[in-house]
């Protein structure tokens, strides 16, 4: 008994110490203060950071949560906490108060801002990995195959270090259909597809999906759909893994370990 007491002091004492290396920054405007803003976007248009104490040329990934684009809200996942990375949990508009590609251009205003101001935290803008889970994937995935989005601010989306998609949408977003006056049911690949601007070359892309048997519509087809696609394409740099056994919403805590291998390796070369 007296074993397990002292295990657990250091149990708690370990992650005190692990918790006392990292800080937070929260709620950061990401757009420049050029940027005519109305209030939704002032309060929705942040963005929390989560950083490693003096450490320099830390692999920072950038997050940005699911809910359909039309709700949910910032997050670091815990998943992610105290693994030697920095961590950007972006918050970003929703449909029907703005419509697509807005929330497209939100994801891309903090992609950029993290390119201009992560060394301040220890980062550098060659090692940014891109992730987030469902609709977070599909911005993961439209602001990487539509170079458009971050060459506004002078970004080569091919400058990434890599791209994590959990359950992204890989046809136009459903969101962006009902926008269309469309149905989840009726696919349409448009340019607000990343399907659509599927190419040779690439960061390094893993997509992730859960069952094909209890994901969310089609979305483990759409995702081999554009494996085959780059594939054809002639890109090198695509891989795509299927969690058997899990649904839509749980294929995310065992894809977190994927993410983080996958950084790792990527912070290697």
């Amino acid at each position: 008994m007296k074993r397990l007491f002292v295990f657990i002091m250091l149990c708690f004492v370990l992650q005190a110490k692990a918790q006392n290396d990292y800080d937070w920054q929260k709620d950061i405007p990401y757009y420049p203060v050029s940027v005519k803003q109305d209030a939704y976007q002032q309060s929705q248009c942040r963005l929390d950071i989560y950083y490693p104490k003096n450490k320099r040329n830390t692999t920072t990934i950038i997050w940005f949560h699911g809910g359909g684009l039309k709700a949910g809200k910032k997050e670091v996942p815990e998943a992610l906490m105290n693994k030697g990375y920095i961590v950007i949990g972006v918050g970003y508009r929703f449909s029907p108060t703005v419509k697509a590609p807005q929330y497209i251009e939100d994801a891309a205003a903090a992609v950029a801002w993290a390119f201009q101001h992560i060394e301040q935290f220890g980062g550098t803008p060659s090692r940014i990995v891109l992730s987030g889970h469902s609709a977070g994937g599909y911005l993961d995935l439209m602001l990487t195959l539509n170079k458009k989005y971050l060459k506004r601010y002078s970004i080569d989306a091919d400058s990434l270090l890599g791209v994590v998609p959990f359950s992204a949408q890989c046809i136009t977003h459903f969101t962006v259909r009902e926008e269309q006056g469309l149905t989840p049911l009726q696919p349409r690949i448009d340019t607000l597809a990343p399907l659509y601007h599927v190419r040779k070359t690439s960061p390094a892309i893993l997509l992730i999906t859960g069952d094909r048997e209890q994901e969310l519509y089609g979305r483990y087809e759409e995702n081999a759909y554009l494996l085959r696609m780059l594939k054809l394409t002639g890109n090198t740099r695509v891989q795509l893994y299927e969690l058997q056994g899990y649904d839509h919403g749980g294929m995310a805590q065992p894809a977190f370990p994927l993410l983080l291998r996958e950084a790792k390796r990527l912070s290697a070369q």
